[in-house]
Formats: structure tokens, sequence, C-alpha cells
């Protein structure tokens, strides 16, 4: 019924106030390299490799995945079945796995729709459609060779399908079908969104586990209206981009009608085609001629007047029965229409009252405004959503900060951001492009003509000087000057002749407005990317301990009044004001394993914390040869020389085997020459090195504080072209030189020359219910994407994925560049046809597989894959094309190899905060007054019937711990709920850089750093300008498999990232 429309993820752009908030969230984080997979991986079958890599494995001479492979593939992208030959590696072992893998998931009636209140799919429809037939896991997902781009895939409304024609997409698409001639290699494209045959799994119970205990949540719970509720098209002649100018056509109307043609009803409008009303109105099609007059600007002359025609019609009743049904569990789609009906009424009231971003408002009265510097300031706000949980309706209200242009002077506002006078030296080149990005699109009133305050958009500035400026002022074009025109016409002289004027208007006819009689019109919130000082400062106004925010909350609400608000009123919406009280449970750390040589041969930790006195590293890797490198020129060789004694001791002791002495002393460079330092250092090593057969195994760098671009460009130098490993490492911890710094730096150190610095006891006892039973592998995903205003640099996907088993503690990565905001991986399968080979197969899964078997001499039994970054309204795109490419890349190594796949996303950028009952008792909060680590959450907030929880895993620092949440997409492992939150928390302590216990799993971690890590790989002219470096201290990367140009539909193709060394791939280099 209610039209579709797309709603912002959550999160969007607004700084969110946590300590892990705004600027980091918000960054697009780094990108990774493509890596090629070795000449012989690459061949369908015979790409298992013999299992050679490592020297515990005795290697096993036969291949991995049988049967060469190199054919056509059948329909569905699945191997063809081997004929005759040698029984396949997996045969034999356990037995094949049954076609069907698993059993079928229960499911219920009823389709599901998009994500909750994320733009949803199709009408909420009756009874009267077809039973979906259900779908068996182990099978592929529905693949439609409909292609559809992810910015339709989430509105347009997917035909839909019988079940019989269902039933024989499954058939065509199991393993065992031959190929067709016609089907031999089908391109991957992304799944169409018709998802009505998928089910997200339910909920397999509660979890029991752990210490019981109750938490407050920021959910306040809606009673559900008991009017009928219509919706009406509204058509606007002549049409208006501006929501801002439909609802003050909208509010006239309302104003004039409301008790006559209305029929006393006060509707809600959402700025564009749709109203609603609690009941019907008293026609079902009416015209009005709405006449808006502009606002006075002071001129005294008469204000213009524009007519609009407007059509009201009838459209739909909003069903609010759906909507019980499906918070009651009995139904087992979200009727996305209804929610968007309910949330457009309760966004009503705060839309006229303050400045709407996203989800969240904001207003200069809502607290303190700060100034963030270069011209900026931030303002206080709150989000709100409405969102189905188990309780019923909630009102997720949390409070955010975003930063707004301050209304300066565009004078003043220059000098700000250029941090000088304008008026002492002419502007460079580079001022007048930062000026030019900075002041493009937004909008400033005149104040050069008295009260009369006209407002105009700037769309560039003048490349000369005010003072050489002149325009025609006749049609005999005759010339006049800037300066003589603002003189004579209001007698205006102007002071700052050298600076270039503003261009506002368009661009065939602009008007010229001298910087000076400019000023920039409030509330205009700056949406382009913050700098490292600017991100600080936010983060410092959105920072709040957990008490303080609580409050801020409650006060919120109680401010917003939602009892006397007209509109929640009129549709007969009751909020609660008190906070969500909700049973949780605190799940016990894990024992952790190090190695029987120290004083503590285990640990458990304590409130997510614990540190390595008396402890050496479970496995300690080995650095023989070794030099250092120093581009700090205040860092002299004699402290230089003294800081990697330091450091090679506290290696050392901490469990590796690591010589004291370099390869060849420290030696100084600078920064302007890192390539040429780089590689002649690397040269030099080697000149020694290799005579004797050996390598050079890590180069240690001495950094600048502040480096610019020189971090980026030294990691790809080292991964991309030498093939070394670094350790990075800043000019005030040489000079401190504290013991924690340097036996954090070897924790680094240790995990990227292939060592182990911790496992869980659980592991090495093979207790993990689920992974422990036989061979597993865990995958982590995520995408990032470029900084708001970078329009063509691509984003950047990053995989990796375990490789010790039982262990699973160490992590290879690949990295991928893709199209820009793409949010499909679109690496993780590819077919490619090669002029010697024919058609071949690789991608991301492919050579993880692959590189696991070479690990451990098996093949994955069983996968677990936790895909971050994805916002609820595309988690039905993301698992139909994912989880396809992960069953293609599986059937691409051996026929019938269909291991069964859990697939959980993982959410940090919500709006959920979790609080103690009691912030005075000392046994439920920790240091920081947040929640203990390992709270988890699945009920009462959570969905009403799907398979999700939240777990706070970590110790708060500073700020309100955001507990990151999990929701399972696809489950054939049968996960219950105490076994998949217990493994998740447990995962969170075996984080290789630190010895705490961190947010959100590893697996998702370390691909977020892999991505991070690869923008730096990218070549110069499509990384970002400015301040790379420093943002990269933050986070680290990887790299891919199989020749890396990614084309999308309707794309260009995107720039390969440069392949990582093979060396480099196989350790964690982007710790």
């Amino acid at each position: 019924m209610v039209r579709k429309r797309r709603t912002e993820p959550s999160g969007s752009g607004e700084s969110s106030q946590s300590a892990e908030s705004s600027g980091s969230g918000g960054r697009g984080g780094p990108q990774h390299p493509a890596e090629r997979v070795p000449a012989q991986q690459q061949q369908g079958g015979r790409g298992w490799g013999p299992a050679t890599q490592q020297p515990q494995q005795g290697g096993r001479g036969r291949g991995y995945y049988q049967g060469r492979g190199g054919g056509a593939q059948p329909r569905g992208g699945m191997a063809p079945q081997q004929q005759g030959g040698a029984a396949s590696e997996y045969q034999g072992r356990g037995g094949a796995f049954p076609r069907g893998g698993m059993q079928p998931q229960q499911h219920y009636g009823g389709r599901r729709g998009g994500g909750s209140m994320a733009g949803g799919h199709g009408p909420s429809a009756g009874p009267s459609r077809p039973p979906a037939p259900e779908l068996h896991q182990a099978m592929q997902a529905p693949y439609q060779a409909a292609q559809a781009s992810s910015s339709q895939a989430s509105s347009s409304r997917q035909p839909e399908m019988s079940a019989a024609q269902m039933t024989q997409q499954f058939q065509e698409l199991s393993v065992e079908g031959e190929p067709t001639p016609s089907q031999a290699i089908q391109p991957v494209v992304p799944l169409a969104s018709s998802s009505k045959s998928l089910r997200f799994p339910l909920r397999p119970g509660k979890g029991s586990f752990g210490d019981k205990c109750v938490v407050k949540a920021n959910h306040f719970f809606a009673e559900l209206p008991d009017k009928d509720l219509h919706q009406y098209d509204v058509s606007i002649k002549p049409e208006v981009t501006s929501r801002g100018v439909n609802r003050a056509v909208m509010e006239q109307l309302v104003r004039l009608y409301r008790q006559s043609y209305l029929g006393g009803r006060l509707p809600a409008y959402d700025g564009r085609k749709s109203l609603y009303t609690a009941g019907p109105l008293p026609f079902t099609s009416r015209e009005f001629q709405i006449a808006l007059i502009d606002e006075d600007d002071g001129s005294g002359t008469e204000r213009r007047q524009r007519t609009f025609n407007v059509v009201i019609k009838l459209a739909a009743r909003a069903d609010l029965h759906h909507l019980e049904m499906f918070l009651a569990g009995r139904q087992a789609d979200a009727p996305q229409e209804a929610l968007q009906v309910l949330d457009i009424v309760l966004r009503e009231l705060p839309t006229t009252r303050y400045s709407p971003v996203g989800r969240s408002f904001y207003s200069p009265h809502l607290g303190r405004r700060q100034p963030l510097g270069e011209g900026l300031e931030s303002w206080r706000g709150f989000y709100q959503s409405i969102r189905p949980t188990q309780m019923g309706l909630s009102l997720n209200i949390d409070m955010s900060s975003t930063a707004f242009i301050e209304p300066l002077p565009v004078i003043d506002f220059v000098t700000q951001l250029l941090n000088r006078d304008v008026q002492a030296r002419p502007l460079s080149d580079a001022d007048r492009v930062k000026i030019k990005k900075a002041l493009r699109g937004v909008k400033v009133e005149v104040t050069h003509r008295g009260n009369m305050r006209r407002k105009y958009r700037i769309s560039g500035l003048t490349s000369q000087a005010t003072r050489e400026l002149t325009f025609p002022v006749d049609e005999r074009g005759t010339m006049k000057s800037v300066v003589q025109y603002f003189q004579e016409t209001y007698g205006f002289t102007i002071q700052h002749t050298n600076l270039p004027c503003l261009q506002v208007g368009n661009q065939q006819r602009p008007n010229y407005l001298p910087m000076e009689v400019c000023k920039i019109v409030e509330g205009q919130r700056y949406s382009k990317r913050l700098n490292e000082r600017q991100i600080t400062a936010l983060l410092k106004v959105t920072c709040q301990r957990p008490q303080e925010r609580e409050r801020d909350i409650i006060q919120t609400v109680h401010h917003n009044a939602y009892h006397n608000d007209p509109y929640a009123k009129e549709f007969g919406i009751k909020i609660s004001e008190k906070l969500a009280s909700v049973e949780a449970r605190v799940l016990p750390a894990p024992w952790l394993k190090y190695h029987d040589t120290g004083k503590e041969k285990n640990c458990l930790p304590r409130i997510g914390q614990w540190n390595m006195m008396n402890k050496k590293m479970v496995n300690g890797g080995r650095v023989q040869n070794w030099t250092c490198i120093n581009f700090a020129r205040n860092v002299q060789e004699s402290v230089a020389r003294g800081f990697c004694h330091e450091l090679a001791q506290m290696c050392q002791i901490s469990g590796m085997e690591f010589s004291i002495e370099p390869v060849l002393p420290p030696s100084s460079a600078r920064p302007d020459r890192v390539e040429r330092a780089l590689k002649e250092r690397y040269h030099d090593a080697m000149s020694v090195l290799q005579p004797q057969g050996k390598e050079l195994d890590l180069l240690i760098v001495i950094l600048p504080d502040n480096n610019g671009s020189l971090y980026g460009d030294l990691k790809r130098i080292c991964e991309t072209d030498l093939g070394l490993v670094s350790q990075c490492c800043l000019t005030k911890h040489v000079f401190r030189m504290s013991k924690q710094y340097l036996a954090n730096v070897a924790l680094k150190i240790n995990v990227k020359v292939g060592g182990r610095n911790t496992v869980l006891m659980d592991a090495l006892t093979r207790r993990i219910p689920l992974v422990s039973d036989r061979p597993t592998i865990i995958f982590g995903a995520d995408v990032t994407h470029p900084h708001p205003g970078e329009d063509s640099s691509p984003s950047i996907a990053a995989v990796v994925a375990s490789q010790d088993w039982p262990e699973v503690t160490k992590y290879a990565g690949l990295v991928s560049a893709q199209a820009h905001r793409q949010e499909l991986i679109q690496d993780l399968f590819k077919v490619w046809q090669d002029p010697q080979r024919g058609t071949v197969t690789g991608g991301m899964i492919k050579e993880l597989l692959i590189s696991f078997k070479k690990a451990t001499g098996q093949k994955p039994q069983r996968i677990i894959f936790y895909r971050d970054g994805v916002s609820e309204g595309q988690f039905y795109q993301v698992l139909l094309y994912e989880l396809d490419a992960i069953r293609k890349a599986c059937a691409s190594l051996e026929p019938n190899y269909q291991p069964p796949v859990t697939f959980v996303v993982v959410q940090k950028r919500h709006h959920t905060r979790l609080f103690a009952n009691n912030h005075r008792d000392p046994y439920s909060v920790d240091k920081s007054g947040n929640i203990l680590p390992g709270t988890v959450v699945d009920s009462k907030i959570c969905h009403p019937t799907e398979f999700d929880f939240y777990l706070c895993s970590h110790a708060g620092i500073q700020g309100t711990s955001r507990p990151a949440h999990y929701h399972v997409l696809w489950d054939e492992n049968k996960f219950t709920a105490d076994a998949l939150q217990t493994l998740t928390n447990n995962l969170c302590y075996t984080y290789a850089r630190c010895t705490r216990s961190v947010s959100i799993v590893p697996p998702a971690y370390y691909a977020h750093l892999a991505a991070f890590r690869a923008r730096f790989y990218m070549e110069p002219e499509t990384s970002d300008s400015g301040s790379l470096a420093s943002a990269a201290a933050a986070g680290r990367g990887a790299p891919a498999g199989g020749p890396r140009s990614t084309r999308v539909p309707g794309s260009a193709s995107v720039r390969p990232l440069p392949a990582l060394k093979e060396n480099v791939k196989r350790v964690m280099f982007y710790c």
C-alpha cells in the first residue's frame, strides 16, 4: 500500500556520540590492493594444490580438490560432476554431504520485507499470495539473472514468482545440474532483490548461559494506535525538488482547509508524494490552488507570489493488523509501510522545530554550540527511529552531534579556513581550491543593502581578483568594473579588491558578489570530510559518560513531550517516557593459553583486559634478519639504535626468536625520498643476506609524528613492491620508550611475521561447539567507501579468513577495489577467459579456501562468515549475492563440495545503547561506568522473530560503549543462541593487537583494517588528497586473488590495486 521511499541507513553521516563515533565510523576507511592468484592456483580443479606450505603438515601429495575442473561450468556456476577418475578426497571421510546439505530450515508463511525501517520491499500482501517453497539450506540461493544495481534493488518492486517457477529455479541451481552450452559460464551479476522465497533464520530460542542481570536500553515503548490509517497520493505542480517548499505548500493547505475540506483531520506529510491521515478524508480526490508568498527580504519591493496546483488522491489504507501480527511473531515479514507511516507521523513536529539530517534532528538550542575550527561548529541533536521489537513497537532515541557551517561573514570564514590574515599576501592556487571546495553549494545572504537580505547559493569563485572584474551593463556591451558598480549603485567601497568574487546563480549568467558583502546563512550542515583536528573536537563534544548520556536521552524525551504532540495525538500514538528495562546476561571471559615456558601458562582476563607480564606468546615468530630506517630528523642515530635494541629485547622477553643485532645499523633518510631510501636500504641488506640464502624478515621504521602521506607510501612500497613486512613507530614513542608501548609493538610484530600471541584454551582442548568438531574456517568481510565529496574513488572490499584450525587465530587477508559505493563484494567469486587455459575461476573466497587447505592440510567442513558494514535495507541483496558467490567458489574447487554456511551481519552503526540498571553498583559497571564486557541481550529490544542479539564484548574506555549488533541471515550449522553468542564473545579476546577484548568480532575488525590499509595502495592520483597518513595510524590493511579488474554493471572499469607479494599475503601484515 504505502509508497516505498529510500530511507538512509541508520547513522547516515551524523556523528553519534560515543568513543568510537563519527570520525572513525564516518570515514570511508582504507582500501586494499587486489592480488593475483599464482598461476597454478587459478585452474579450476587443480587449485587445491599439494599441502607443502608448512613443515608440520607432512606433504600430502594429492590435489586439494581433484579433477581438473577447467571445463565449462553447469548452470548456477557449479562444477560438473567428476566422471570416473580417483575418488575426490572429500568422499570417504565421513561421507560426502548430501545434496541438500543440512536439514531444511523451518519457515513459516508470509514473505519478509526489507530490514526494519530501511527501504522495505513491495506492498504488504494478504494471504492470497502463493506460499513460498521451503528453501533447503545448503542449496544455492535463488539466482535470478535479472541485473539489479544496488541503487534500484532496494526500492524497485520485483515481479512475484509462482511456487512452481521458484522450485524450477532451485532445481536448475542444484549442484548436479548439467551444463547447457548457452550457460556454460555465467558472469556473476548482482542477484535481483526479489527475495520472496528467502526467510532469515528464526531465533533458535533465547540464550541462558552467563550471569543474569538487568540493563536499561534507550528504547521507549510505543503503543500502537487503533486508528484507520489512510494514504493519499499528493501531486504538486509546478514540481519543485525542495522538500521545504513542498512542506510550506502543504502547511498552507492544512491551515486554510483543515476544518472545511479536510474534515478536521491533521495529516502527516512525507515532504514528497505521500500524505497520511488517521481515518478517511471526506473525498477520494480533490484539487486545491495554493498561493505561497516569498519571505520578506527587506527590500520593500513587492514580494513574489507563486501559485501551486495540489491534487490529493486516495491511494490505500494502511493496515495495522499486519503490524500487530508481525510484532506478536505470527507473521514473518515486517509491514514496512505501516512502520513508515508511524515514523513520518512522529517526525512531523520535530521537522518543523529543528534541522532534520537523515534520521536525526539538530538545533543550536539543544545544547552548546562548539567551534570545530576552519569555520565549522558542532550542533547537538537527537536521533529518532521507530522499530519493531519483541516488546512491541519501540522508539529508539539517542543523542548525536554533527558539523554545521558557522554563520560567519564570508571573509571571516575564509580567514578561519586558511588560518591566516587574507590581506597579508595574495591567495595561492592551493588556497583558491580550498576556498572553492569549502564554499561551493553554501547559501549566503548579502549585507550591503540595509534591511534587504537576499539569499544566494555559491556556485564558484572568479579566477580574477575583484579589482580586475568587469561586466556588460547594457545591450551595447558597455563594460563596468565591479568596484565601480558597487560604489555607484550602493555607495559601498570594496576594501578587499585583491580577493576573488563569489560566483552565485547559474554558470550561464553568473552574478559576482564580493566576499565582504556576504554572510553565511545559519543552519547549513557540513557534509564533506572533516580533518583530524575537527574529528577530535567533534568526538570531544559527543563523548559522554553513560550516566550523562542516559540523563540527556530522558530529558530529550520529556522535552519532545510526545503526549502533547498534535500529530501523535491525532494518530493515537502513545510513547512511554521510561527507558526499557531489559533482561541481560554477562558471559564469562574465556581462559587464554600462553607458552609453557612463561611463569603464567594461561590467563583469565578480568573485566575485558589482561597484560603480558610473566607470559610468553603461545607461538613466538622468528626475526633473524632485520634493519631500521629513520625518517625523523630530530631522532639521532644513537637514539634510534637504543630504541631498536630495547624493542628487540622486548620481543625476546615476550617469547619471540629475535636477533638483538640488526643486519645493518639504523640509517636516516628524508621523507620526500621514501621510495629511493627504502629500495636502497633493502638492496643493501639483501646484498649481505642473499649470498647466505637468507631473507630480510622485518623493517623497523621511525616516522615523524606528523608524516603526511609518508606512512601510506611506505606501506604500499613495502607490501606491494618489496614484499617486506614493516613496523612503524612514531617519534614521540621512540623518545618515551615505555615498556607498555614496546610490549604492544611486540604483539604486532609477532603476528606480522607469522606467530600467534595467544589462543583460546577451549580451542586447544577442542571444546568450542560447531568449530572444534571438524575443520572450520571463519571469514570476516567489510567494504569501505570513500569519504563524502570524493565522487570518483573506488570502494574497497576486504576479506580475511582463519588459516589455522583448531586455534582459529591467524587470518590471511585479501583486498580488492570495486565501483564507487558498491556494497556487494564483487570479487568473492570470478570467472574469466584466459587465452591459454580457457575458462578460469578464482576470487577471494576460493583463494582463501585454498590457502586454508595448504596451511592445515584439511578442507574446511564448515564456514562461518561475519560480514561487517551492511545496513538493514541491504540484508537481502548482500545475502543473495554473497552466499551465491561462496557456494560457487566451493563448487569450483570440487564437485558437490558445499560445506554448511552461517552468515552473520555485524553492525556497529546503530543507535541502541545499554546502561547499567544501577550506576552506583560497583559489580554491574566497569571503571568507565559502562556495562560489563560480555553483556548480551537477545530479548525485548531485539527482532520479534529473527536470530539477532546485542553483545557488548569490550570494556569501556571513555564515553558510552556501543554494543555490536549481530544478525544471523543464514544458518546451515544450526547454532543455538548460546553457542553463537559464546563463540562471538570468546573470539573478541583473540584480537592480536592488544591485551583487551574488542568491540566487534576480530575477523570483521581485521577486514576493516585490511580495507583501510589498501586505500594506501591506490595510485596517488586516485587516493585521498590531504592528510592521508595520520588517519592511517588508526588502521591497517590487506589484498586479494585473481586479476583484479572489477567492472560493475553500468560503471567504468575500476583500476585494480597493485598485488600484494605472496610472503606478505600469508601473514597478518595489516595489524
